[in-house]
């Protein structure tokens, strides 16, 4: 069993930065580990996936070369490195953990955490 707790949102202007911490309870090394974000009215939809190993990453088109993910077993944690914000980049933002599946379907994530607030002001 892992749980999922996210940090680190909260309200930046258009072009800000923030950094998304995701912390476990149990041992993730196991998982690949991505982020998931939600708007209100739109369905939650994929941002990025790290392999357990870290070797791969993938992301959205809608925030390739804005957003990172990084991954630190030793710590249980992973993390996503948000630059250049625009407005509709403001959703809550999930981590969660995947054992096998597809990376960009919710469907293959096996354990969520609570969900983080990102709001970005124009």
């Amino acid at each position: 069993q892992v749980q999922l707790v996210e940090s680190g949102g909260g309200l930046v202007q258009a072009g800000g930065s923030l950094r998304l911490s995701c912390a476990a309870s149990g041992r993730i090394s196991s998982y690949g580990m991505g982020w998931f974000r939600q708007a209100p009215g739109k369905e939650r939809e994929f941002v990025a996936h790290i392999s357990w190993s870290g070797g791969s990453t993938y992301y959205a088109d809608s925030v390739k070369g804005r957003f990172t993910i990084s991954r630190d077993n030793a710590k249980n944690a992973a993390y996503l490195q948000m630059n250049t914000l625009r407005p509709e980049d403001t959703a809550v933002y999930y981590c969660a953990a995947r054992y096998s599946g597809t990376y960009y379907s919710a469907s293959s994530y096996a354990y969520w955490g609570q969900g983080t607030q990102v709001t970005v002001s124009s």
